[in-house]
């Protein structure tokens, strides 16, 4: 894919086509997805889902020492991610019958997305690693034999729910790669669609900025404060946001200050009213733009709008990144003409035109959200057809 993709002045897309869901949603894929429950069934999820055509693990490493906030926000994660409009179907593994997180986790997602076919259990009930594998082929393929079956329909974009992410960025992200983000997020919104910004600390020295445009001044205090959060926690471990930020990488990249970053960031935000600010991975009340509470790591702040409900992602990238996702399809936007022609594999849409003077963020925009809706209508990115299935969860409160 690349920036020359477009329709030469044709009509804008006003519909997409995507899967409809007994709850009244519509995904943009028909994914069976394998979840497990805990750590300890990552193999056994893995396992079951090599062995079943078009099934996705979810992937999830820790290393057994989540307290007990950190565990529910953790299943809470996964019951979202299970009840994504693009998971067709889900089977979910846990490790302990009497721990009961498969169980848990089930039922959250159930209440998330009522009618969805969702089956679980547990590695020990079922006799072991092996007797799980077994059963977990043996409930996903029943699902899946469901989902052949169903057939794509016409959707207006307004049921559309984006995601905005940044990562390895350089001068160009915010000049250039952003900035057309930005123009089809305010595209999506004017439809009725819904668009979510986050990596809140990416927001500090921009979030007067942004509250300027919030629907309501508890909005805007609240943009306030969880930028102002993020600094406290980092403060009450001899820490600074300021201090560690722009990363190693995006000085590389040409970024001098957090500012300049953050200034850049919220480009990709467009110029729309901020409907409200959503904690972690939870879903948008409503339609029009939302900020979301999260860290800025690439990976945990993909999954968790994954986590909220949205079909797709658009990120953008000045330096390179290979990030995909195991729940819905990643988009990746460049404008470094270099990186661009040394990571073509990764790239989806070239934004350097808008370096090279030859195109507006306005021209681009428009050529990015037609590129969206094909992807909307099943074409895949090139993370999705090179295998890029990451997914992160953020880490809270204590150890133990």
């Amino acid at each position: 894919m690349s920036a020359t993709d477009g329709a030469g002045g044709a009509p804008l897309p006003a519909t997409f086509f995507g899967f409809a869901r007994p709850d009244g949603t519509v995904g943009i894929r028909n994914n069976l997805l394998i979840v497990p429950a805990a750590a300890a069934a990552n193999t056994v999820a893995r396992r079951v889902a090599a062995l079943i055509p078009g099934a996705v693990a979810l992937p999830l490493m820790d290393d057994g020492t989540e307290g007990v906030e950190s565990r529910a926000l953790t299943e809470r994660v996964l019951a979202g991610a299970a009840s994504s409009p693009n998971a067709g179907a889900v089977v979910i593994v846990g490790v302990t019958e009497a721990g009961g997180e498969a169980e848990r986790v089930l039922a959250t997602a159930r209440v998330l997305a009522p009618g969805k076919p969702i089956e679980g259990f547990a590695l020990d009930a079922a006799g072991g690693s092996l007797r799980a594998i077994a059963r977990g082929v043996e409930l996903g393929q029943r699902l899946a034999a469901r989902l052949t079956a169903q057939q794509r329909v016409e959707r207006p974009l307004s049921d559309l729910i984006i995601g905005t992410e940044c990562g390895g960025s350089d001068a160009t992200s915010g000049m250039a790669s952003n900035p057309t983000v930005g123009v089809v997020s305010d595209m999506v919104v004017d439809r009725g669609g819904t668009a979510i910004l986050s990596e809140t600390t990416e927001l500090m020295g921009a979030e007067h900025v942004l509250a300027r445009r919030a629907r309501n001044a508890d909005v805007a205090r609240r943009l306030f404060e969880i930028v102002a959060n993020v600094e406290k926690a980092a403060n009450a471990v001899g820490a600074s946001v300021a201090g560690g930020n722009p990363t190693p990488g995006n000085m590389a990249g040409g970024l001098t200050t957090i500012e300049e970053k953050s200034l850049g960031c919220i480009y990709k935000a467009g110029s729309r009213t901020i409907e409200g600010v959503l904690d972690f991975a939870e879903r948008p009340t409503g339609k029009g733009l939302f900020v979301m509470d999260t860290p800025g790591h690439d990976g945990v702040s993909v999954s968790a709008k994954a986590a909220a409900g949205a079909h797709l992602c658009i990120f953008t990238t000045g330096r390179g990144t290979a990030l995909g996702n195991a729940v819905y399809p990643v988009m990746k936007v460049c404008a470094n003409p270099a990186t661009v022609a040394r990571m073509e594999d990764n790239i989806d849409f070239s934004a350097t035109p808008i370096v090279e003077g030859t195109a507006t963020k306005e021209e681009l925009g428009e050529r990015l959200f037609r590129l969206m809706v094909e992807v909307c209508n099943g074409r895949p990115t090139n993370a999705e057809a090179i295998g890029h299935q990451e997914f992160a969860i953020h880490r809270i409160g204590y150890y133990v």
